[in-house]
């Protein structure tokens, strides 16, 4: 199979291009390295899938509509799996036009050349942010989602929106993954892992929101990676049993889905610091302050739909999760030179 992974020096996307190369796909890697954290990072990551005869990278923007466009008619992929995107909550608070630029408007390149060279099956990731203000525990794809806290929530919901127009009017099978907290080694600088270890390393205070209150569904990226390769698999089909008086927000009859990924297990967000404290046998300095616009108290993944469908559900424990993770970042930070580096 050829498969297209946009994103694929991020973080998910190296972990599932990787999981594809293993197996014997072919791949063809979209990124364009851009500043948003340490583009080194983002090299290193393309340096662990170099040695794969199958893989081939291209350096190009998915809002480069133009580019896309001859991307997709050249190489003619089998599927396709959209990981591209303006990540993170706060940031979009600061740089709302990244997110638009991104998750809409490349995210519409990729459905339109998805439409022009009948790709089999497009997946594409979607976030636990899309549930936004409701509060309804745990969240369940069965939901509705319509009121995002912050334009991120909001670009990842319209690409939902996006794929089912693609799916009716095209027969196009798409499936959006909700991903929920993801962790684990070559993680993202901005997010808690990185950004809690690195300032109990160098004895600096982290910054504790809405004073520890919080949970999150903490899910291990090996996890995510095998729940994405599993769904890429098996093509989304329509559901024969979708009532349109009464629709269900995760399904529809045409060839469109939408599933959660997560670990099903809320951590407090003080036990999460505190298994981190515990890898790193040091205590950290916490800075307590209140919840940030954008943000949402809780966040906790129904993964019956996931389980039925594949016979998956993710299930590495925080502790093993986080140990892997403290492990990875200590060799990071004190042989990061040695990684091989990927060759453009």
């Amino acid at each position: 199979m050829k498969v297209l992974v946009t994103g694929a020096a991020g973080f998910i996307g190296m972990h599932v291009t990787k999981l594809l190369l293993e197996r014997g796909d072919t791949v063809v890697g979209v990124d364009n390295l851009n500043d948003y954290y340490d583009p080194d990072l983002k090299v290193a990551r393309l340096g662990q899938l170099q040695p794969f005869t199958n893989f081939h990278f291209v350096k190009a923007d998915i809002a480069d509509r133009v580019a896309m466009e001859r991307l997709f008619a050249i190489e003619r992929f089998n599927s396709v799996v959209n990981l591209a995107a303006q990540a993170g909550v706060r940031h979009s608070l600061k740089n709302p036009h990244a997110y638009i630029q991104a998750n809409m408007v490349g995210f519409g390149n990729i459905l339109e050349g998805c439409r022009n060279s009948n790709v089999e099956h497009l997946v594409y990731a979607s976030s636990s942010s899309v549930y936004g203000a409701n509060t309804h525990m745990p969240f369940s794809v069965h939901d509705n989602v319509d009121h995002p806290l912050s334009l991120y929530a909001a670009s990842k919901k319209a690409n939902e929106l996006m794929a089912h127009s693609y799916s009716h009017l095209y027969g196009v099978p798409t499936t959006g993954l909700r991903y929920f907290t993801v962790y684990g080694p070559w993680g993202r600088p901005d997010m808690s892992p990185w950004l809690f270890t690195s300032a109990i390393l160098e004895g600096r205070s982290i910054d504790v929101f809405n004073y520890g209150k919080m949970r999150r569904d903490f899910t291990y990226i090996d996890d995510i990676a095998e729940g994405t390769v599993r769904v890429l698999d098996r093509p989304a089909k329509p559901n024969s049993n979708f009532d349109a008086d009464a629709p269900d927000p995760s399904s529809s009859y045409a060839p469109y889905r939408v599933y959660n990924i997560g670990n099903h297990q809320p951590v407090e967000l003080l036990t999460f610091i505190q298994t981190i404290e515990s890898a790193l046998g040091l205590e950290a300095k916490k800075n307590f302050l209140p919840m940030q616009n954008g943000d949402v108290v809780a966040t906790f993944a129904d993964v019956n739909a996931l389980k039925e469908d594949f016979l998956f559900e993710p299930s590495i424990e925080l502790n093993e999760g986080i140990t892997n993770w403290v492990s990875w970042f200590g060799d990071w930070v004190k042989n990061k030179n040695r990684f091989f580096r990927f060759n453009q």
